[in-house]
């Protein structure tokens, strides 16, 4: 213990990391868990999920395999940007980046379509 640190405060930071990290691992936990209403609202929403998958299908066939690749990882398989970002061996900031870059090409596509 060095002098300037009270025990008090040793022990408060200690208690304060231990607190972190039992509020870290409940987040984590409670994002990869879902609850019954969620289960309920799926059901709901299935058929409109559907739809607008088979319209992702349509949109993303003229993209690029990488492009596509990112698309389907986020949206479809439900992978968040850091996850995708360790599976391309990129930075999770390059994920977004090309996440916006693809999502405005389809905006224009779409919008040239109407």
């Amino acid at each position: 213990m060095n002098g300037s640190q009270t025990l008090y405060e040793r022990y408060r930071n200690e208690i304060y990391r231990i607190g972190w990290k039992i509020e870290y691992r409940a987040r984590k936990v409670s994002r990869t868990e879902c609850s019954l209403f969620d289960n309920i609202q799926a059901e709901a929403n299935f058929i409109q999920d559907s739809e607008n998958k088979i319209m992702l299908e349509q949109l993303t066939d003229s993209l690029p395999a990488f492009e596509k690749s990112i698309l389907y990882k986020l949206y479809l398989e439900g992978y968040s940007e850091a996850e995708v970002a360790k599976q391309f061996n990129i930075s999770q900031q390059a994920v977004n980046k090309w996440k916006k870059k693809i999502i405005n090409q389809l905006s224009q596509t779409t919008k040239s379509h109407d």
